[in-house]
């Protein structure tokens, strides 16, 4: 997924579609999956409680 597709515009300020990775910052967001999500710079992840 390109960066661009992860914002979007709405009232004429940005919105980010997902979560940013609380250790790497702002610009760095976390990949979603079925069971987690993960940051692909530095590995952080959250498992989803099912």
């Amino acid at each position: 997924m390109a960066k661009k597709d992860m914002y979007e515009v709405e009232n004429g300020k940005l919105k980010r579609l997902r979560r940013s990775c609380p250790k790497c910052g702002d610009g760095v967001f976390l990949a979603v999956h079925e069971d987690r999500v993960s940051c692909g710079k530095c590995g952080y992840t959250e498992f989803k409680n099912k």
